[in-house]
């Protein structure tokens, strides 16, 4: 885990290649990069290149995809290592991220594009848009105006497969790009994997689940969870995180003390008697939205957590749950809400994974 956040083989020489996909080189190829010939770009390149036809000029620095489509946007052999990748385009949750390992027919990552960056509010449908949140982490960035970065290390043996979904009713475009290494992997190398829940709302009294059946080995890396309130506007973050290892029924091998501080804060994040946002290296709560009265009546949050420096090992099983809790009015007794969460989790593990559940429909899954 040490060179996702210290560098320590910066000065290494390696013996593997770079190569990069992108719209204007979707096969990574050696040499064939910035190779159009046509494109969404063309009249601005007019004049320029050989023959003035723009050619080498970034005449096509995205794709289009259609109503129902699913785009592949990464196909490569390995063995290899995603490195990093940046996308923008194709935010809301009509658009359907997904990595597929070593040929297995179903994805090891699958979740709503802009959810696996920290946006999981953000829909262009909505009326009351919500604001842009920057966040600056360790290993995803989402920089102005919504550029979604990802410096998560994913190695894989023998094939990498990514793709797009457009569940919407509209044409999308999404510019993209995805740079990795081809050379060997260490035979301890575990596959990434990230995916998305939705509960809306939780059931009172019961825990959101943040994952479940897990089976393998490996190690959690990561939670991002949105938080929409519903009902009374009061303090919702009581509820502690639990991580039930190997075999744990009842009570978990690891348990929280509080929402707010599983994601390293303290007090409700109060300041001067505001919630205050913050943005750091391994956890943070980069967007806050309070209403402004009217239609826009619900407080929302998103935060993230990464278990970079102390990861949760299982060797066999994993489940991750979160209460819904807070306080009532006079802060003595708790108070089980029911509220709208949603979330993705990260976590490496080897092969073969147990297939997720299918995502819910267009329904279940809008912000409302």
């Amino acid at each position: 885990m040490s060179t996702f956040f210290l560098h320590d083989d910066m000065a290494v020489l390696k013996k593997c290649k770079s190569r990069s996909i992108s719209a204007e080189n979707p096969t990574g190829e050696k040499g064939k990069g910035a190779m159009s010939e046509s494109g969404v770009c063309s009249p601005c390149a007019e004049g320029l290149g050989i023959g003035g036809k723009g050619k080498g000029w970034k005449l096509s620095p995205c794709i289009f995809i259609e109503p129902g489509e699913t785009s592949v946007i990464c196909d490569i052999a390995g063995p290899g290592t995603i490195k990093s990748m940046w996308f923008t385009g194709c935010l809301g949750r009509d658009f359907i991220f997904r990595i597929y390992w070593d040929g297995y027919e179903y994805p090891s990552v699958e979740t709503p594009l802009a959810d696996f960056f920290g946006c999981g509010w953000y829909d262009p449908e909505n009326k009351i848009p919500m604001e842009f949140a920057p966040l600056n982490s360790a290993v995803i960035a989402v920089c102005p105006s919504y550029g979604l970065n990802s410096y998560f290390t994913m190695p894989f043996a023998r094939h990498c497969k990514m793709t797009i979904e457009n569940r919407s009713d509209r044409r999308a475009t999404l510019y993209y790009q995805i740079n990795y290494e081809l050379g060997d992997i260490t035979p301890d190398s575990a596959y990434f994997h990230a995916h998305w829940k939705r509960t809306n709302p939780v059931p009172v009294s019961e825990e959101y689940i943040l994952l479940d059946g897990v089976r393998g080995r490996g190690h959690y890396v990561g939670t991002m969870l949105n938080i929409g309130l519903n009902g009374p506007n009061l303090w919702f973050g009581e509820g502690e995180i639990k991580f039930y290892i190997d075999g744990d029924t009842e009570y978990p091998t690891i348990c929280g003390t509080g929402t707010e501080d599983y994601f390293g804060g303290a007090w409700g994040w109060d300041i001067g008697g505001r919630y205050t946002k913050y943005s750091t290296l391994y956890l943070g709560v980069h967007f806050i939205h309070e209403p402004k009265g009217g239609e826009d009546i619900q407080p929302r949050f998103s935060m993230y957590r990464w278990h970079l420096r102390d990861p949760v090992i299982f060797d066999n099983d994993l489940r991750v749950t979160i209460h819904n809790l807070g306080w009532r009015r006079n802060g003595k007794r708790y108070l089980p809400r029911s509220d709208d969460y949603s979330s993705v989790a990260y976590w490496y593990q080897t092969l073969p994974a147990s297939p997720f559940e299918p995502l819910p429909g267009r329904d279940e899954m809008e912000i409302i």
